[in-house]
């Protein structure tokens, strides 16, 4: 991180690093888990015959239930805390992948609805874990080192491929695509035992030092925020109706959907089309696809931490935060429309380039959690995530179903770029005409809204 650790910080305490590091670990299993069907897609497709129609719904099922399961996963996290509802997330989704590996056994014809029922779960069990990760960032880090954290845990997301689509695409090709799950699955369940023994609440730390539980909170972090069972009584099933109707009335937060959804159709293309493309129309080995996969990876990590630095220094320096905010992610998006020159050069080297400053684009503008982490109602900080990240992966279901329309019907990847660089173009103009000013939103009572009816 950027910030200066000198004789105060160690006195004061870095036990929120520690807490960072670890939602960056689960979510590098996290997102490793989610490309396990992009590396292993164009061997599983030869070996079943599917088509590109199937693979794009195979590829969609995780998000039809990661969407679904947001809302429902938000409001365990506000009544039951961080800690106990993400453990079970992360044994729940790791089993998952594991049975993956085992798809097989039901005969070629039934495999593509295993896959399908499979991913499915899959994306249900993983529907807290970025939510979690929003709130448990609120409730640990100040305002000004909000965009850098955030960024980190985002950015493993990057980092996932550089460090497992090669070993990935090694175990397919040495070992075979049933046991690209079976190791997933496997380390995801010791990193859930890992989880257990470092992640608690600030106030419930037994390590956490008076002196940065102070610096923490009186930077605005909301200490209090993930203590199982707090305000029970704000999460009944009324009152959660009522506080959705005042997020969904809000233009800001509208503004903000917007812009996630548009952002999380470039990271979906990466992670599950990618390394087609490279296969399909660049014509590469699939170990090789692998490897090359992991260089824009690289350059999206770079980016992720990047745009979060960049951001908490224009906020440090007095920047207001709807400008430190806004400035990395319009640059970003920016950059990321660059991926549609990739349709007017044919040699390798140069589309390996193109994608990989398209996707240190997208990682400096990925800063939608710690936006949300900024506006979202803190009563409600579990269910505000969870709404926002329903709204942004309704793009990991359209993203691969509509690519998968457009290879059918033109027969190359031209198409799909210049959709995934369009949706840059709108996430600018979300943030830009939408947004309006970013502040934490806050609610209206519930007795008055009910006045007023």
């Amino acid at each position: 991180m950027s910030i200066a650790i000198g004789t105060a910080e160690r006195t004061r305490g870095r036990i929120r690093f520690t807490i960072v590091a670890m939602l960056f670990a689960i979510t590098l299993v996290n997102y490793a888990d989610r490309a396990t069907l992009s590396i292993t897609g164009p061997v599983i497709s030869k070996d079943f015959g599917f088509t590109s129609i199937q693979m794009g719904f195979i590829f969609s099922a995780f998000g039809w239930s990661y969407v679904i399961g947001q809302i429902p996963g938000g409001w365990l996290l506000d009544r039951f805390g961080s800690k106990a509802v993400y453990f079970g997330s992360i044994v729940t989704w790791s089993f998952f992948t594991l049975l993956q590996g085992g798809v097989w056994i039901v005969g070629t014809v039934a495999t593509v609805y295993a896959l399908f029922a499979l991913r499915l779960l899959v994306g249900f069990a993983e529907a807290p874990s970025f939510p979690a990760n929003g709130r448990i960032v609120a409730a640990w880090y100040p305002a000004n080192e909000r965009g850098t954290a955030s960024a980190i845990f985002n950015s493993a997301q990057y980092f996932a491929t550089v460090v497992f689509a090669p070993v990935m695409g090694f175990i397919t090709v040495r070992y075979g695509w049933p046991y690209v799950f079976f190791f997933m699955g496997g380390l995801g369940i010791l990193a859930g035992l890992a989880w257990l023994k470092i992640i608690y609440s600030p106030k419930q730390h037994p390590r956490l030092r008076p002196a940065e539980l102070d610096y923490i909170a009186q930077g605005g972090g909301l200490v209090n925020l993930d203590q199982p069972g707090q305000h029970a009584a704000r999460h009944d099933a009324a009152s959660q109706v009522g506080y959705l109707k005042q997020l969904l009335q809000s233009r800001m937060m509208i503004g903000i959907y917007l812009g996630q959804f548009c952002i999380n159709a470039i990271t979906y293309f990466f992670i599950t089309w990618f390394p087609v493309y490279l296969v399909q129309q660049r014509g590469m080995s699939i170990l090789h696809a692998g490897l090359v996969a992991s260089v824009p990876a690289i350059c999206g990590f770079s980016g992720g931490v990047l745009g979060g630095i960049w951001s908490d220094f224009l906020l440090r320096r007095g920047w207001s935060l709807t400008a430190s905010r806004k400035i990395p992610i319009v640059a970003g998006m920016l950059l990321s429309m660059s991926m549609i020159v990739c349709n007017y050069t044919d040699a390798q080297w140069l589309v390996v380039a193109i994608m990989a400053l398209a996707f240190f684009g997208k990682g400096i503008g990925a800063l939608g959690w710690a936006v949300i982490s900024d506006a979202a109602p803190k009563e409600v900080a579990g269910l505000s995530g969870g709404l926002f990240n329903m709204f942004g992966n309704i793009s990991s279901i359209t993203t691969p179903i509509i690519i998968g329309y457009i290879l059918h019907a033109t027969g190359s990847f031209n198409g799909a770029l210049v959709f995934v660089g369009a949706n840059a173009a709108v996430a600018i103009l979300s943030y830009v005409l939408v947004v309006g000013d970013i502040k934490r939103l806050e609610l209206k009572p519930l007795s008055g809204l009910a006045g007023q009816r």
